[in-house]
C-alpha cells in the first residue's frame, strides 16, 4: 500500500509539474500574440494615422524629416507665385515650410489617411484662415484637381506606400504643368547606409525602398523628362526630380 500511495503521489507531481508548464507556454503563447498584435497596430498607425498613437508619430516624423526636406528641396527652384501640391503632406509640416518659400503662391496638401490631414490643417491652422493653404482627404492614384494645375509636386517620404508606382507618377504628370517639377524625396534607398537596417521594417510595412536606377527608370517609364537623382550618402538620402513634357 506504500509503494502504491508513493506511485499515485509521484503521478500528481508529475502531473502538477505538466500543468505548470502548460499554463507558462500559454502564458507565453498570449505574451507573444498580444506584441504582434500590439507591434502591428502601430506599424499600420505609421503607415494610415487615425488615432492617437498615430498622431504621435507624426509628430515625430514632423521633426526628423526636417533637415531631409530642406535638403531636397534645394534641388528644386520654387518661385514666389507656385501653385505647389504636396502628396501625403502627414503631419503637415512640408506644408508649411512651402509656404514659406511661396510666399505669393497657393500651397494644396492630399493624405489618404484622416488622422494626417486632420494633424496638417491643425499644423496649418493659420495658413488656411488666410486663403494659402488647402488641405484635402484623397489618395495619389486618384487626385482631386484639373490637368496642368501645379508648378511643383512634392513627395516626401511617402513614395513607399503608392498603391501602383508608375500609374501613380503618371497621375501626378496629370496634374503638374507642362514644364512643371515632381521631387521625390526619401530617407533610404535601396543601396543606402541604413537600408539593411530597415528592410524588415519596411517589409511590415508592406513596402520597399528603391534604389536610383529603380526611381530613374521609375520616372522615366511614368513620361518625365529632365530626370535628376540626388544622393547623400552620408545620411542615405536620395532625391529624384523630373518635369513633365512642354
Amino acid at each position: 500500500m506504500i509503494v502504491s500511495g508513493r506511485i499515485v503521489h509521484e503521478d500528481w507531481e508529475a502531473l502538477g509539474y505538466v500543468a505548470m508548464q502548460t499554463v507558462k507556454a500559454l502564458e507565453l503563447l498570449i505574451f507573444c500574440a498580444l506584441f504582434s498584435l500590439a507591434a502591428l497596430y502601430t506599424l499600420n498607425q505609421v503607415r494610415k494615422p487615425t488615432k492617437w498613437v498615430g498622431r504621435f508619430f507624426l509628430g515625430i516624423m514632423n521633426a526628423s524629416h526636417s533637415n531631409l526636406t530642406d535638403w531636397g528641396l534645394q534641388h528644386v527652384r520654387i518661385e514666389k507665385g507656385f501653385a505647389i501640391l504636396d502628396v501625403g503632406c502627414g503631419g503637415g509640416r512640408t506644408i508649411q515650410k512651402l509656404a514659406g518659400l511661396a510666399t505669393e503662391g497657393m500651397i494644396w496638401g492630399v493624405d489618404y489617411a484622416q488622422g494626417s490631414v486632420t494633424a496638417s490643417r491643425r499644423k496649418n491652422a493659420q495658413l488656411i484662415r488666410t486663403g494659402r493653404v488647402e488641405i484635402k482627404q484623397a489618395s495619389v492614384s486618384q487626385l482631386p484637381f484639373p490637368e496642368n494645375n501645379f508648378d511643383l509636386v512634392t513627395a516626401v517620404e511617402t513614395q513607399y506606400y503608392w498603391p501602383n508606382l508608375v500609374k501613380d507618377m503618371q497621375e501626378v504628370l496629370r496634374v503638374l504643368k507642362p514644364g512643371g517639377t515632381l521631387i521625390v524625396i526619401a530617407e533610404n534607398h535601396e543601396k543606402g547606409k541604413h537600408n539593411k537596417l530597415q528592410r524588415p521594417v519596411m517589409g511590415l510595412l508592406r513596402t520597399m525602398n528603391l534604389g536610383v536606377d529603380d526611381q530613374q527608370e521609375l520616372f522615366s517609364t511614368a513620361g518625365y523628362t529632365n530626370i535628376q537623382m540626388f544622393v547623400k550618402e552620408a545620411k542615405g538620402w536620395i532625391c529624384g526630380i523630373g518635369e513633365k513634357p512642354l
